[in-house]
Protein backbone atom coordinates (compact mmCIF):
# COMPACT_ATOMS: atom_id res chain seq x y z
CA UNK A 1 0.00 0.00 0.00
CA UNK A 2 1.50 3.65 -0.97
CA UNK A 3 1.59 6.35 1.52
CA UNK A 4 3.25 9.47 0.29
CA UNK A 5 2.32 12.25 2.55
CA UNK A 6 2.67 15.65 1.47
CA UNK A 7 1.96 19.49 2.96
CA UNK A 8 1.51 18.14 6.44
CA UNK A 9 0.49 20.63 8.79
CA UNK A 10 -1.48 21.60 12.01
CA UNK A 11 -3.99 24.67 12.19
CA UNK A 12 -6.43 25.23 14.55
CA UNK A 13 -10.07 23.03 14.93
CA UNK A 14 -12.43 25.88 13.87
CA UNK A 15 -15.46 23.35 13.00
CA UNK A 16 -15.07 20.48 15.02
CA UNK A 17 -16.98 17.20 13.73
CA UNK A 18 -16.12 14.40 16.16
CA UNK A 19 -14.20 15.99 18.95
CA UNK A 20 -14.86 19.06 21.05
CA UNK A 21 -11.94 20.59 23.15
CA UNK A 22 -12.66 21.41 26.93
CA UNK A 23 -10.86 22.68 30.27
CA UNK A 24 -12.06 21.35 33.08
CA UNK A 25 -12.34 22.81 36.27
CA UNK A 26 -12.65 21.35 39.93
CA UNK A 27 -11.26 21.20 43.53
CA UNK A 28 -9.70 18.21 44.18
CA UNK A 29 -8.72 17.94 47.96
CA UNK A 30 -9.27 21.22 48.75
CA UNK A 31 -6.90 22.61 45.76
CA UNK A 32 -8.11 24.41 42.65
CA UNK A 33 -6.95 22.73 39.60
CA UNK A 34 -7.82 22.32 35.53
CA UNK A 35 -7.12 20.24 33.37
CA UNK A 36 -7.64 20.03 29.42
CA UNK A 37 -9.79 17.45 27.64
CA UNK A 38 -10.70 16.20 24.28
CA UNK A 39 -14.04 15.38 24.25
CA UNK A 40 -14.47 12.49 21.53
CA UNK A 41 -17.12 9.45 20.72
CA UNK A 42 -17.15 5.94 22.19
CA UNK A 43 -15.81 2.86 19.87
CA UNK A 44 -15.88 -0.34 18.99
CA UNK A 45 -13.13 -2.63 18.33
CA UNK A 46 -13.57 -6.22 16.73
CA UNK A 47 -11.27 -8.92 16.95
CA UNK A 48 -11.63 -11.56 14.11
CA UNK A 49 -10.33 -14.76 13.56
CA UNK A 50 -10.54 -16.29 10.38
CA UNK A 51 -10.90 -20.09 10.98
CA UNK A 52 -9.94 -21.32 7.86
CA UNK A 53 -6.86 -19.25 7.88
CA UNK A 54 -5.84 -19.47 11.24
CA UNK A 55 -5.12 -16.20 10.98
CA UNK A 56 -5.84 -12.75 12.68
CA UNK A 57 -7.93 -10.29 10.05
CA UNK A 58 -6.91 -6.68 10.81
CA UNK A 59 -6.38 -2.99 9.24
CA UNK A 60 -3.59 -0.62 8.57
CA UNK A 61 -4.17 2.64 8.21
CA UNK A 62 -2.89 6.32 8.29
CA UNK A 63 -3.24 7.89 11.09
CA UNK A 64 -2.22 11.35 11.28
CA UNK A 65 -1.80 12.27 14.91
CA UNK A 66 0.94 8.76 15.02
CA UNK A 67 2.36 10.65 12.41
CA UNK A 68 3.05 13.52 14.29
CA UNK A 69 5.48 11.33 16.74
CA UNK A 70 7.08 8.94 13.74
CA UNK A 71 7.09 10.49 10.17
CA UNK A 72 4.94 7.28 8.92
CA UNK A 73 1.53 7.36 10.52
CA UNK A 74 0.80 3.58 9.13
CA UNK A 75 -0.72 2.10 12.60
CA UNK A 76 -1.82 -1.96 12.28
CA UNK A 77 -5.25 -2.04 14.26
CA UNK A 78 -8.13 -4.33 15.24
CA UNK A 79 -11.29 -3.31 13.10
CA UNK A 80 -13.21 -0.47 14.42
CA UNK A 81 -15.20 2.65 13.97
CA UNK A 82 -16.81 5.01 16.42
CA UNK A 83 -20.27 5.10 18.33
CA UNK A 84 -21.95 7.85 15.96
CA UNK A 85 -25.09 6.10 14.52
CA UNK A 86 -28.48 5.24 16.55
CA UNK A 87 -27.59 1.90 16.02
CA UNK A 88 -26.63 -1.31 18.75
CA UNK A 89 -22.96 -1.34 19.16
CA UNK A 90 -23.44 -4.58 18.04
CA UNK A 91 -25.03 -3.66 14.49
CA UNK A 92 -22.23 -0.99 14.60
CA UNK A 93 -19.77 -3.84 14.97
CA UNK A 94 -21.28 -5.63 11.95
CA UNK A 95 -20.84 -2.76 9.70
CA UNK A 96 -17.14 -2.05 10.62
CA UNK A 97 -16.26 -5.45 9.49
CA UNK A 98 -17.95 -5.40 6.16
CA UNK A 99 -17.00 -2.12 5.71
CA UNK A 100 -13.72 -2.49 6.51
CA UNK A 101 -12.83 -5.80 6.14
CA UNK A 102 -15.39 -7.44 3.58
CA UNK A 103 -16.98 -9.83 5.46
CA UNK A 104 -20.51 -9.94 6.60
CA UNK A 105 -20.93 -11.01 9.89
CA UNK A 106 -24.68 -12.30 11.28
CA UNK A 107 -24.68 -9.73 14.55
CA UNK A 108 -25.59 -12.96 16.75
CA UNK A 109 -21.95 -14.40 15.99
CA UNK A 110 -20.34 -10.72 17.38
CA UNK A 111 -19.50 -11.47 20.94
CA UNK A 112 -18.65 -9.08 23.27
CA UNK A 113 -15.35 -9.21 25.36
CA UNK A 114 -14.91 -6.15 27.57
CA UNK A 115 -15.23 -2.46 27.36
CA UNK A 116 -12.05 -0.40 28.93
CA UNK A 117 -11.64 3.55 28.53
CA UNK A 118 -8.67 4.57 26.35
CA UNK A 119 -6.81 7.88 26.13
CA UNK A 120 -7.61 8.19 29.56
CA UNK A 121 -4.77 11.34 30.57
CA UNK A 122 -6.80 13.53 27.56
CA UNK A 123 -10.33 12.24 26.46
CA UNK A 124 -11.65 9.17 28.49
CA UNK A 125 -13.65 7.36 25.91
CA UNK A 126 -14.72 3.88 25.94
CA UNK A 127 -14.42 1.18 23.71
CA UNK A 128 -16.19 -2.01 23.55
CA UNK A 129 -14.09 -5.18 22.44
CA UNK A 130 -16.04 -7.59 20.53
CA UNK A 131 -14.75 -10.92 18.91
CA UNK A 132 -15.76 -12.29 15.70
CA UNK A 133 -14.77 -16.00 14.11
CA UNK A 134 -15.24 -15.37 10.05
CA UNK A 135 -14.81 -18.26 7.23
CA UNK A 136 -14.72 -17.90 3.77
CA UNK A 137 -18.18 -17.89 3.02
CA UNK A 138 -18.53 -14.65 4.76
CA UNK A 139 -16.26 -12.79 2.37
CA UNK A 140 -18.54 -10.43 0.07
CA UNK A 141 -16.16 -7.87 -0.57
CA UNK A 142 -11.93 -6.51 -0.70
CA UNK A 143 -13.46 -3.74 2.41
CA UNK A 144 -10.84 -1.05 2.63
CA UNK A 145 -13.47 1.04 4.15
CA UNK A 146 -16.12 3.73 2.76
CA UNK A 147 -15.96 7.51 1.98
CA UNK A 148 -12.71 7.81 1.02
CA UNK A 149 -10.69 5.87 3.44
CA UNK A 150 -7.19 4.18 2.71
CA UNK A 151 -8.07 1.19 4.72
CA UNK A 152 -5.46 -2.42 4.00
CA UNK A 153 -6.51 -5.44 5.22
CA UNK A 154 -4.49 -7.29 6.85
CA UNK A 155 -3.94 -11.59 8.05
CA UNK A 156 -2.09 -12.41 10.53
CA UNK A 157 -1.55 -15.58 10.77
CA UNK A 158 -1.72 -16.77 14.73
CA UNK A 159 1.36 -17.98 15.23
CA UNK A 160 3.40 -14.61 14.77
CA UNK A 161 0.54 -12.44 16.68
CA UNK A 162 3.03 -12.98 20.16
CA UNK A 163 5.73 -11.49 18.08
CA UNK A 164 3.98 -8.66 17.21
CA UNK A 165 2.73 -7.83 20.03
CA UNK A 166 6.30 -7.11 21.28
CA UNK A 167 7.19 -5.70 17.69
CA UNK A 168 8.15 -2.26 18.21
CA UNK A 169 8.66 -0.92 15.14
CA UNK A 170 5.22 -1.72 14.23
CA UNK A 171 2.52 1.24 15.21
CA UNK A 172 -0.31 -0.68 17.16
CA UNK A 173 -2.76 0.63 19.59
CA UNK A 174 -3.07 -1.13 23.26
CA UNK A 175 -6.86 -2.87 22.15
CA UNK A 176 -4.89 -5.25 19.82
CA UNK A 177 -2.35 -6.41 22.20
CA UNK A 178 -4.98 -7.22 24.70
CA UNK A 179 -7.59 -8.63 22.38
CA UNK A 180 -4.48 -11.26 20.97
CA UNK A 181 -3.41 -12.17 24.56
CA UNK A 182 -7.35 -12.63 25.77
CA UNK A 183 -7.68 -15.08 22.36
CA UNK A 184 -4.74 -16.66 23.82
CA UNK A 185 -6.03 -17.35 27.07
CA UNK A 186 -9.43 -18.23 26.03
CA UNK A 187 -8.30 -20.58 23.07
CA UNK A 188 -4.99 -21.65 23.71
CA UNK A 189 -4.96 -22.76 27.41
Amino acid sequence: MQNKIEQFTLEPLLDPQFISTSLARYRQNGIEKNWEIVQAHDSVAILIYHKEKDAFILVKQFRPAVYLNNNEGMTVELCAGIVDKDLSLEDIAKEEIEEECGYRVPVENIEKITSFYTSVGFAGSKQILYYAQIDASMKVSEGGGVDGEVIEVIELPVESAKVFIYDETIAKTPGIMFAFMWWFDKFKN
